[in-house]
């Protein structure tokens, strides 16, 4: 049984969802020119707005900053006491208002104009003053905010934002951003762990667990546990991976196991993993293969082993 209480919430979902809509059937050619002036500007994409717009704003800086697009917010107030200084004239400005009449802008719109600045500004107003000292329109369909009132900022500002992460996955697309270029941005929490790759995590050189082939048991038995990781990876004489010897090998040959060689034991064809492979796809594969280890080998040189990663390793940064 619904209440009064969910049948608000869903109107209100359904009312910005349908505004939404109406955003994305409103788009034209005046968006392809925002972006070739985002995409052309030499400097930094300036973001501003008042009250909700400036909320809007701040978030919309963060996601173009944190997609390759540098970004800053300036709060119009206190541009208009000093804060004009951070904006240089190979820079655009983003200006956002719904209304377009937010006196606040003001300064802001004529500084632009003084200094030849490129301005974009984000309304639903045409006739309004942002709209008409604007380069570049981003203009937002008029519909009814999805409040009973039809007053509180509601469909304006969801729309608002999506045409800002509009314009940051245009621009992202257009550079052929990356996962690994995002994760250089996001090296920190959770979505940093996320994006690792093998690279930074596997242990290499005289870390990594390696004999040959012909090496006795008693050698590869030092080797296992002193590095510490439980495996070894076994190599030809050439240094080529052949082989890897685990936990489960030395119990499989445990009857006369220190007269064997490293060749009679191991396990051949082991699982890798390529090193620019995400860490999170590798946490993958060793819970699908429900093993603690995989060797790691470069795609180009898929015979030489070029690092270990552990589960252990995964674990430490948030993984698993």
């Amino acid at each position: 049984m619904t209440t009064p209480f969910l049948d608000t919430a869903a109107r209100v979902i359904r009312a910005e969802a349908e505004a939404l809509s109406t955003l994305a059937d409103a788009l034209d050619d005046r968006f392809r020119a925002a972006i070739d002036l985002l995409r052309e500007t030499r400097g930094r994409v300036i973001v501003t707005g008042i009250g909700k717009s400036g909320h809007i704003a701040n978030k919309i800086a963060a996601t173009l900053a944190s997609t390759g697009t540098p970004a800053q917010f300036v709060h119009p107030a206190e541009a208009s006491h000093g804060d004009l200084g951070m904006i240089t004239i190979d820079d655009v400005i983003l200006a956002i208002s719904n209304s377009g009449e937010a006196p606040e802008l003001g300064n802001l719109i004529a500084y632009s104009r003084r200094y030849e600045i490129p301005l974009i500004g984000l309304t639903s107003r045409e006739d309004s003053t942002l709209a008409r000292q604007s380069d570049v329109i981003l203009l937002l369909p008029r519909v009814p905010e999805a409040c009973n009132t039809g007053v509180v900022p509601t469909s304006s500002t969801t729309m608002t934002l999506a045409m800002g992460d509009a314009l940051a996955v245009a621009l992202m697309e257009h550079r052929d951003f990356t996962a690994e270029n995002f994760r250089n941005f996001h090296p920190g929490g959770k979505l940093g762990a996320q994006l690792s790759v093998v690279r930074d995590l596997m242990h290499t050189g005289q870390a990594m667990p390696l004999v040959q082939e012909d090496a006795d048991m008693s050698k590869a038995l030092i080797e296992i546990s002193g590095k510490g990781f439980g495996v070894t990876g076994v190599t030809d004489a050439e240094g080529r991976l052949t082989g890897i010897i685990t936990n489960g090998d030395l119990s499989r040959h445990m009857d006369g196991l220190l007269s064997q060689k490293a060749r009679d034991v191991m396990t051949r064809n082991p699982v890798t993993i390529a090193p620019d492979a995400l860490a999170e796809r590798a946490v993958g594969v060793m819970n699908a293969r429900k093993i603690t280890c995989l060797l790691v080998v470069d795609p180009k040189e898929p015979d030489l082993p070029a690092g270990l990663l552990h589960i252990h390793d995964c674990l430490r940064v948030g993984l698993g």
